[in-house]
């Protein structure tokens, strides 16, 4: 089959990897890169370090508001399924690029195949929720990544083409610890062996967005004397510049660039804590047995808040101080699959 993979921001690169080398053992398959994530430390680093196939059309969408970048991205993406009539179009997770391919692939009635199906926020308010409620129900195959996310859609009456093959970014996991600890050295380059730091991570529009809640966010921050290594998002950079904050008013703060994904992987296994507002960092806390603080006040990956593995404490300042500065002790489970969800996709898309 020839398939149409559409990437456009950090997390799917790293779950294109492992579904990319399981796919083109049997398939053909172009990747089209959207561009939503143009910065070299947010994209470009990780086809390299991730050994991911080049993309073989670059968009250069870029930043812009949520019509315009999907609109622009379905007018570009359309003129290459017209052109290459691929067998189907595959997308991930839940950005304006998983929008954009899905209704592209609808709308010129080439089957929809979405990794990482079924997941819901029960927020309207994210434009995240939005689109992969939207990705889903014009999807043929649904790549759910645990029975929770099975049962979100069935209760939306989408059963066919649904399976429960775990998570792919299980797998990118699996893969890619080994290498980091041999290739990263990020924690000896900032001095952080041996040391208690908690990691920070803030790029979610609901907050960034929203001057009240970073201001909110920064005085916790402040409250807190434990090292804080925060790689900052350039789009949360520009914000917290627009509202005037001064991040040199926050003590025991580092801030470091944007960082690839096996130095992100040394820092999430070294830290004590983990702060963040990201769905993928909630889950490869987990993985890493990484007790995680989310500041949010819903989660789409509810299986990880058991025992308090990961606790949602949203922009509330004492809930977050609390949360960082409490004890806890969580009992990890195997919630995400076997780390062959990649496998599992292949064998699937072959029924289509």
């Amino acid at each position: 089959m020839n398939i149409l993979t559409i990437l456009g921001a950090r997390p799917q690169f790293i779950k294109a990897a492992p579904v990319s080398r399981a796919l083109r053992q049997h398939h053909n398959e172009k990747i089209v890169h959207t561009g939503q994530h143009y910065d070299a430390n947010m994209s470009d680093i990780f086809f390299e370090e991730l050994e991911i196939p080049k993309p073989d059309y670059h968009l250069g969408i870029g930043s812009a508001s949520h019509g315009k970048q999907t609109g622009d991205m379905m007018t570009k993406i359309e003129e290459i399924v017209l052109e290459d009539r691929p067998d189907a179009i595959l997308v991930y997770g839940d950005t304006n690029s998983t929008l954009a391919g899905a209704l592209v692939g609808a709308k010129l009635h080439i089957p929809v195949l979405h990794i990482e199906a079924g997941l819901r926020s029960f927020n309207k308010k994210m434009p995240e929720e939005i689109n992969r409620i939207m990705t889903d129900h014009v999807s043929a195959l649904l790549f759910a990544p645990t029975e929770t996310a099975i049962n979100n859609l069935k209760d939306e009456n989408i059963t066919k083409g649904v399976s429960n093959v775990g998570d792919v970014m299980y797998d990118a996991v699996l893969y890619n610890r080994e290498l980091a600890e041999k290739k990263s050295s990020i924690l000896q380059d900032l001095s952080l062996e041996g040391e208690d730091f908690l990691l920070i991570t803030v790029h979610r529009a609901e907050n960034t967005d929203d001057r009240e809640k970073m201001a909110a966010i920064l005085s916790a921050f402040n409250q807190v004397d434990t090292l804080k290594v925060w790689p900052m998002h350039p789009r949360t950079k520009h914000k917290i510049e627009e509202y005037g904050f001064n991040l040199s008013d926050v003590k025991n703060l580092k801030i470091i660039e944007p960082v690839g994904y096996l130095d992100m992987i040394q820092l999430e296994v070294g830290a004590e804590k983990i702060v963040t507002d990201s769905g993928g960092v909630q889950k490869e806390a987990y993985f890493f047995e990484t007790p995680c603080v989310t500041m949010r006040e819903q989660t789409e990956w509810v299986e990880t808040l058991e025992g308090e593995a990961n606790i949602l404490v949203g922009t509330d300042e004492e809930k977050i101080v609390q949360a960082i500065n409490k004890t806890v002790s969580p009992q990890y489970k195997e919630l995400f699959g076997n780390g062959q969800a990649a496998e599992k996709i292949v064998e699937e898309l072959e029924k289509l």
